[in-house]
């Protein structure tokens, strides 16, 4: 008699969802694979990546790319995250999203927070990002396959990472004058969360990004995801969250 099949998919947890969002978030590169017109056959090709303030991906691509023209005629795509370290590269975590690609206007709102976004995300991309040839894509995740290390496989849903809501609008108004004072004015409180909250080496940190569930840092040479202790209800709750954070940090260290 056969045994039937262990279902290699786990359940989906807060764990799993946390990891996919760090994934997402801290990606700096990924792994684009599209549809080729006419042939059909798959294409893949590494692109920059940035995170729009809900989460989904931001993509800068060339209109002489072939990938971009595959997009074009096919907006389906799937785009693989996750850096591996030391050791087997299999047994690193990554994840894949099912996207559907859509070129932002140029000009437009989102294109404009786009840009902004992926640029604070991708500085060196300023010598190009304003070609006429380049565009900004934002890949819409339907779904998403984490692959967390060996037996340690998820199925999400897009509810499970994306953000939603009026507090995406309201954080994308206020954002880039919160990360301009902090940046000026509160480096030692960055260097404090890198430290204390994302256990990072080095020095040199800057905010590039917050959105709902937490802040964005980066080197020249690395980013560092870092969660709030609770979500943001408003966006006004920034201010006393990081005000917190920095207390918070700065009690554990002098206690040690």
């Amino acid at each position: 008699m056969t045994e039937p099949k262990k279902d290699v998919i786990r359940r989906t947890d807060a764990e799993a969802i946390r990891l996919a969002k760090t994934l997402i978030r801290a990606a700096r590169f990924g792994a684009l694979a599209v549809i080729e017109p006419g042939t059909g056959a798959p294409l893949a090709s590494r692109v920059g990546v940035a995170t729009d303030i809900d989460g989904a991906p931001l993509i800068l691509i060339s209109m002489l790319s072939a990938h971009t023209a595959a997009l074009i005629a096919d907006p389906r795509c799937s785009l693989l995250l996750g850096e591996p370290g030391k050791g087997d590269p299999l047994a690193h975590p990554r994840i894949s999203l099912a996207c559907r690609a859509q070129r932002l206007e140029r000009g437009s709102a989102d294109q404009i927070r786009a840009e902004r976004r992926y640029l604070n995300r991708n500085p060196k991309a300023k010598l190009y990002a304003g070609l006429g040839d380049f565009s900004f894509f934002r890949l819409e995740p339907e779904r998403a396959s984490l692959n967390g290390g060996f037996g340690k496989a998820y199925l999400l849903d897009r509810d499970d990472f994306i953000s939603g809501g009026g507090l995406v609008e309201e954080l994308a108004e206020s954002e880039q004058s919160a990360l301009d004072h902090m940046n000026a004015d509160h480096r030692d409180a960055i260097a404090l969360y890198a430290r204390h909250f994302g256990r990072a080496a080095g020095g040199g940190w800057i905010a590039i990004g917050f959105d709902a569930d937490g802040m964005d840092l980066a080197t020249p040479d690395a980013t560092c995801r870092i969660f709030f202790p609770h979500p943001l209800q408003t966006a006004r709750d920034l201010r006393s969250v990081l005000v917190e954070m920095a207390r918070t940090g700065r009690a554990a260290e002098q206690e040690r």
